[in-house]
């Protein structure tokens, strides 16, 4: 049997255009920047130019591996992998239940303007930079003017050395993501609900459904889908973290490394300190162990749920 010889029409054409940009994009800041890797293995000095600077540095230690030995034999790398793990976890746990009630609630509501202004005011946060969010949180938090130790002042307390006290800060950064993420999280949730088709509703009406179970057994399964791809990308960059949460918005307080110093603050300070071998050793960690981790996530949804995997 012979097999149709495959054209090149007009629309592939105008798809490979529409495609270029992105492509070419891709090509200049994915592809190319992973030649970068190979600063991981080495012990960069500056010599020159970049390009020759990298490949005349001699390998790290003479294996390559000086730089990734010198990263796990880190005194606190216990302490950073501990903070990134802990806060992430309880990140993609809050990241996916409140949006989701959040959107469950907001769809509820019959004012279509209520609706508009909820979205908005949820959302606006997702918008604002950590410079800012950092300025605000310092203007609530400062010791001398600090609007919440005027509070504590005026009711007969002592003010509180805020970027000194390490307990505080986890509920509080975890305040700060959940704040600034809550309205994107919601809008995605809410537009899965929209696009659903309306006569599962309808015949749940006629069989006399109520509004919880409208929502428990039509709503919910049908935004699964959406939850799992939201859950595996969020696992899949399980050892990032924010730098301008962990950085900018406790001051870069000392007092509270404990508490604040992740995998991303950790990199930034290697690049600050001219170890950049370093640096790129732990983001390529970073990278790879990102990469394993949704694939293993994947892998595990696709045991329980083959439908609902994205690969």
């Amino acid at each position: 049997m012979k097999r149709k010889k495959s054209r090149w029409t007009k629309d592939d054409t105008e798809l490979a255009l529409l495609a270029l940009p992105t492509t070419v994009w891709y090509i200049l800041f994915s592809f190319l920047p992973m030649f970068g890797i190979i600063i991981a293995f080495k012990d960069f000095r500056i010599k020159g130019g970049f390009l020759s600077s990298i490949v005349n540095s001699s390998w790290a230690g003479g294996n390559g591996l000086k730089n990734f030995e010198s990263l796990f034999n880190f005194g606190d790398i216990g302490i950073i992998i501990r903070n990134t793990l802990l806060y992430n976890i309880v990140f993609i746990i809050l990241g996916i239940v409140i949006p989701v009630i959040l959107a469950l609630m907001i769809y509820q509501l019959h004012s279509r303007k209520a609706t508009k202004v909820y979205q908005t005011a949820l959302f606006m946060p997702y918008f604002l930079s950590y410079v800012v969010v950092a300025a605000v949180v310092f203007g609530f938090l400062s010791y001398d003017k600090g609007l919440l130790n005027s509070f504590v002042e005026q009711a007969g307390g002592e003010r509180i050395q805020w970027y000194m006290q390490p307990s505080y800060w986890p509920y509080l950064l975890t305040f700060m993501n959940l704040w600034k993420s809550l309205g994107y999280g919601m809008v995605v949730y809410l537009a899965s609900i929209v696009g659903m088709d309306g006569t599962y509703y309808e015949a749940a009406v006629i069989d006399g459904a109520s509004k919880w179970n409208q929502m428990r057994y039509i709503t919910l399964p049908l935004m699964k889908p959406v939850i799992i791809i939201m859950f595996i990308l969020n696992v899949g960059r399980i050892f990032y973290s924010d730098f301008g949460l962990f950085y900018q918005v406790p001051q870069a307080s000392n007092s509270l490394f404990d508490v604040t110093y992740t995998i991303d603050v950790y990199v930034y300070s290697m690049m600050k300190s001219g170890t950049t071998g370093m640096a790129s050793a732990a983001a390529f960690v970073q990278s790879a162990v990102g990469c394993l981790t949704i694939l293993a996530a994947n892998a595990i949804v696709k045991k329980i749920d083959k439908d609902s995997a994205m690969i």
